[in-house]
């Protein structure tokens, strides 16, 4: 009867786009919309994450999971980096 029932949380993968705060990156989230003429459309979002222990920075592709607020703008935390960005 006491057991602890765990909230599922959304989980979303973007790439950051901005890195330069302290402890938070700024993710863009892209996905395909069907208009209703038929046509796909993307549509994006940025998100403020909270980094904590993980290396981010601009142009990785990173996969965010719902938290409880961190800040007024920051809901997201960065569970793993999925992809670095290629360095030239």
């Amino acid at each position: 009867m006491t057991e602890a029932i765990q909230k599922v949380r959304r989980t979303l993968t973007g790439r950051v786009v901005s890195d330069k705060m302290q402890k938070t990156v700024t993710v863009l989230v892209e996905r395909r919309v069907k208009h209703p003429i038929g046509k796909i459309v993307t549509r994006s979002r940025k998100y403020a994450a909270h980094v904590d222990g993980l290396e981010a920075g601009a142009g990785d592709m990173v996969q965010i999971e719902e938290c409880a607020p961190v800040s007024k703008t920051k809901a997201w935390r960065v569970i793993r980096v999925v992809e670095k960005a290629r360095t030239i």
